[in-house]
Formats: C-alpha cells, structure tokens, sequence
C-alpha cells in the first residue's frame, strides 16, 4: 500500500472515530478538557506571570479548571501570580469558558464568511444545549452581538464612573479594573483581581445595581436574550410580521423562576441578617445588599462582606441558591432554574391529583420530567457525597466544606477561605465539581450513556409495591 493511500486509511479511521463512534457530548466534553489543558499551558508562560511567582502544579491545574469553568475558585492570590498580560488572558477565557467554545468558534466562522456544516450544527446545539438545529447559528450571532456589545458598553460605562467618581486616580486604572468588572459580572466569573473582590463599592448602591443588572442577563439563558430582542423588534421595531409574537415555553420558565428565586432569596436573606449583619444599614442598604447576595450567590460570586461575618443559617441558604445556580444555556452552572422548576410543578400537580403538569398554557414533556428529576437527584447524591468526603479528610468546619462544595458545582466561587488549605485530594475533588457543573450533570451521565437505549423487544409484566 503506498503512503498517500496509508495516510487517507489513517484520516477515514480517524474521522469514523471522532465524527461517528463520539456522540456530541462526548466531543464537546473532549473540547472542554482541551481548552483546560490549553489554559494552563498559558498560564505557566512567564509573560503572563509576575516575576519570581512560583505556583504548584496542582493549583495551576486548579485554576485553570476554575476559568474555564468560570468559577471563580482560586487557591493562591491572583495579584501575586498574574501581571496585567495574566489578568486580560483571564479576560479572553472568560469568554470562551462562559460563552461556550462553539459559540465563539461559530461566530468567527459567521465573520470569515465560511460554511457551517451539519456536524457542526450538532455539535453547537449540543454545546449550548438547544432542543433543535433551527435557528442555531442565529442564535449564536444575536447572542454574541448582544453579550459582547453589552461588556463593551458596561465597561466604558463603568470605568468613567470608577474615574469620576474618585476610586481611581488615574484614566488607566479605571478602564482597567472598569472593563475587568464589566466582563467578570457578564460573563460570571466572580475572580478577585484586587484582593478586596468589590468590598470597596459596598456603599455605592448604584454601582451594585448596575452589576446585579449585567449577572441577571448573564445568567438568564441565550435562548431568553433571543427572545426579548425579538420581541423588541416585534413591538416598538414594527418589523413586517403577520404572526403574533410569543415568548417560547423556556423564556417563561426561566424569567419566572429566576424571578421567583431573587424575590424569594433576597426576601430571607433580608430577614436573616436584618438585624445581624444589615444591622447598621439603612432599609434601602439592607434591602440592595440582600438583593445583591440573593443574585451573585446563584453564580457570580462577587461579595461586598467577608462571608465569615454571615450567620450560618445564611450560609445554608447560600448554599441551596448556589446549587441551584442559573438557567440552561447561560454562563452560569447548578442544577439549573429550569429543573427546580419543573420539580416544583411536578410536586404541585401530584398533591392536586393530576396526571400532567401544566403551566402557561402548556404540558411539560415526559421525559424532560425524568431528566429533571435525574439531574437532581444525582446532582443532590454528588454533592453529598462530597461533603462527606471532604469532612473526613480536611480539618474544616462542616458549613465551609458545604460552602465550598456548592460553589464549585454551581460554578459560583464564593468561598470561606478554606480553598487554599485544602488537600491536593480535596482540590482534586472541588476541580471535579468545577467541571462537572460546567458542562452540567445530564452531559456528564450522556458521557457514559449509549446514544440509543436498547430496546430489549419485550416487557416485563407491571406489579405494584407500596411506597411511602
């Protein structure tokens, strides 16, 4: 056999194994775990380094999953390690890690004018986590456009604020740390560059409600930003349209839960520390901060307080909202809104005696039902299962092991400080969950799942057991 037909043997195997015996998720996953492999290639450059850092191997790796994942999490000060060059590397990572990496590679295919293939279609519809293959590069050019100009609107916007407002001297240092703010809160990542995080603009409500703003658009969901600017367009644009718009299913879910849950976790944290914490404040600095914590604890982890001033109760609720985290398809990770959501109705319509939870005019599928319920469940026996080891192995409070666990799964970042005590097996542990909560748990069992179930071509007989 000659070399050139050796060679053309080689490129079929290798295209059957990665375009036929991987399934979608299995690719992207692959994608993933090499953009991490990339970042801490990165990160170990000295130009991207401050002279003389030295950084273990296991807390570059540790951070690299962190970015990537937008988590947040880091177990050495990143002032210390990372130059200017290392900060806006982090910035360039952000993106892909919050956006998606088929997101950003589709979007310069979109630029350069080249095809998009089915395959690839597939595959970004399994990375953004999308039902069907119509619409999806639309998707991602609305959704592109709007995230990007949004950050470059916001960071213009906060770093004349920042100079005028007197934080920073100098025209340099506040669009620096100004366009820093502005990504981090869009894109999630919650990582504190300064060392103080944003404790500096505790007081400074406007400042909070502007990134509480950029987390909540961040965090919605993709297919939710689509939405609004096509309803945009169909109300004030008064594009030629004779069909009336309708919200789709998903964008009322996820604005109703996410609404519900700010609303809801603003309203107990309030009570909580009310007189605790809040005590000094004012009701509208109790009620902005409140607001604050209830919506960065579900996946920005920004903080304006030490989280060890916190009542412990507070921390719990902390916890539940960081496991939950944002909806699909956003930048943010948990179990996701959605799934709460749907388990919450499935709950109400079986105490009501129904057969089909309904909701805005609408059945909720079946098996989006099962999945819903697998995800928790299974997101739930991990986590757990985690804390538990964790307990036995580090020498930490019970409250900063859940803490830590939580923030890692929901992709959040928030922290007790016991991040950088942990044991290289710990970090190996919260690395796990970083991931895990970045692709998200259905991927993570699809990972190990067939395609297709096999179908056995006959039934057992049904019998019933007492439950309960």
């Amino acid at each position: 056999m000659s070399l050139k037909l050796r060679a053309q043997d080689t490129w079929k195997k290798g295209k059957l194994f990665f375009g036929h015996r991987l399934s979608s998720v299995q690719i992207i996953v692959s994608y993933y775990i090499l953009m991490t492999l990339i970042a801490l290639i990165l990160f170990c450059l000295p130009i991207f380094r401050q002279p003389g850092s030295h950084v273990s191997f296991i807390d570059m790796f540790f951070m690299a999953v962190s970015t990537i994942s937008v988590t947040g999490l880091s177990t050495f000060p990143i002032k210390e390690v990372f130059n200017e060059q290392g900060v806006i590397l982090l910035e360039v990572l952000f993106q892909v890690g919050g956006l998606g990496i088929m997101m950003i590679s589709t979007f310069f295919f979109i630029i350069s004018k080249r095809k998009i293939t089915l395959k690839q279609r597939q595959l970004i519809m399994t990375d953004m986590n999308q039902p069907r293959l119509s619409g999806i590069v639309r998707l991602i050019r609305t959704t592109f456009t709007i995230i990007l100009g949004l950050q470059i609107f916001s960071g213009i916007g906060f770093s004349l604020y920042l100079k005028l407002r007197g934080y920073y001297d100098h025209w340099l240092d506040a669009f620096y740390y100004g366009f820093y703010e502005a990504i981090s809160s869009v894109t999630n990542s919650g990582f504190d560059i300064s060392g103080h995080s944003i404790l500096p603009f505790a007081n400074d409500f406007l400042f909070l409600t502007a990134m509480m703003v950029l987390i909540f658009i961040g965090g919605i969901g993709f297919p939710v930003l689509m939405d609004v600017k096509e309803w945009i367009s169909y109300k004030f644009v008064k594009k030629p349209n004779p069909l009336h718009f309708r919200f789709s299913l998903f964008t009322k879910i996820a604005l109703f839960s996410s609404i519900g849950l700010f609303v809801s976790g603003a309203l107990v944290i309030f009570l909580l520390e009310k007189n605790h914490l809040f005590d000094n404040m004012n009701v509208i600095g109790q009620s902005i901060n409140s607001m604050f914590y209830s919506i960065t604890t579900r996946n920005a982890g920004l903080q304006i307080h030490d989280l060890n001033d916190f009542q412990t109760t507070t921390l719990i609720v902390f916890s539940l909202l960081m496991f939950i985290g944002c909806s699909p398809s956003s930048v943010g990770g948990g179990v996701r809104t959605t799934t709460i959501m749907i388990i919450g109705l499935y709950l109400y319509s079986f105490l009501k005696g129904e057969n089909h939870i309904t909701i805005f005019g609408r059945n909720i599928d079946e098996e989006d039902i099962r999945k819903s319920v697998v995800v928790f469940m299974l997101s739930l026996m991990m986590c757990f299962s985690c804390i538990i080891f964790l307990t036995a192995i580090e020498d930490v409070s019970l409250i900063s092991i859940i803490v830590e666990v939580t923030s890692a799964f929901g992709t959040t970042g928030l922290s007790l400080g016991i991040t950088e005590d942990l044991t290289t097996i710990g970090k190996l542990v919260i690395t796990a969950l970083m991931f895990i909560g970045r692709v998200g748990m259905l991927y993570t069992l699809m990972l190990f799942v067939p395609k297709k179930p096999h179908d056995l071509g006959y039934h057992y007989p049904t019998e019933k057991i007492i439950i309960g």
